[in-house]
């Protein structure tokens, strides 16, 4: 059978975050989901993390959101010591290449400090796909023994799913629309962003309600129904894939 990870992005944005996420796995068809180690909810992610035996979950490392965890830095923050927003590197930038690598290396003991093992490493925004941060996502990857996320080329020897698709609601929006996606593929991971609100996620990302509507389209009996009931697509996390 084909294998499918549907991960859930932002786990540790916030509380409200959190338990979307935590309910679209105990009652839906989320497998995964990724931590950003340095927002205020992640501490809560981790023990809600420890109380769901069987929940994949890896690392959000951030570069665009919120608060390094090094307060060091020059380069990957604005004036007040904030991380750069992701316009800044839609443009012509510079960055201290060591500034990301250490910043990334703090998000990642941070998690296993938790004493979580990780399934694989992401990126918020996608960040890891840009100059620079793509050498240091593929260096860290390697040197933790990480799977990742399958948004760019990877060279030998890193450890992904065969796809990636963007958009949960195609990829849920049947079992044939499903297999379209998989193609001659074997493993698949379909990315989301479930979750309540609350006034940090209202007023701190722009992409908000929207996640309401991701947790419903998990959750719903009739998604439930049709992926648990396939005889062609399996739900696993990236921990079956290696």
């Amino acid at each position: 059978m084909k294998k499918l990870i549907i991960n859930a992005d932002d786990f540790g944005y916030s509380r409200a975050v959190n338990y979307g996420i935590i309910d679209c796995f105990t009652d839906g068809v989320l497998t995964s989901a990724t931590m950003m180690t340095n927002m205020p909810g992640a501490e809560h992610a981790a023990a809600l993390a420890k109380e769901h035996r069987g929940f994949g979950v890896g690392i959000h490392l951030v570069l665009t959101c919120g608060e390094p965890l090094l307060k060091s830095h020059k380069t990957i923050v604005d004036s007040d010591g904030l991380f750069r927003n992701l316009a800044f590197y839609q443009g012509t930038y510079s960055i201290d290449r060591a500034e990301v690598k250490t910043e990334w290396e703090a998000q990642i003991e941070r998690f296993l400090s938790f004493g979580l093992t990780p399934t694989h490493l992401d990126s918020h925004h996608h960040i890891n796909t840009h100059k620079v941060m793509n050498d240091v996502f593929l260096e860290l990857a390697e040197k933790y023994s990480l799977p990742v996320r399958h948004n760019m080329k990877l060279p030998n020897g890193i450890a992904s799913t065969d796809q990636f698709e963007l958009s949960l609601e195609k990829a849920l929006a049947d079992e044939d629309s499903l297999l379209e996606i998989f193609g001659d593929a074997e493993t698949l991971e379909v990315m989301s962003h479930p979750g309540y609100l609350d006034k940090a996620i209202v007023t701190g990302s722009s992409y908000n309600y929207p996640r309401l509507d991701e947790v419903e389209l998990l959750t719903s009996p009739k998604t439930v129904g049709w992926v648990e009931q396939s005889q062609k697509v399996r739900l696993v996390t990236f921990a079956d894939i290696i």
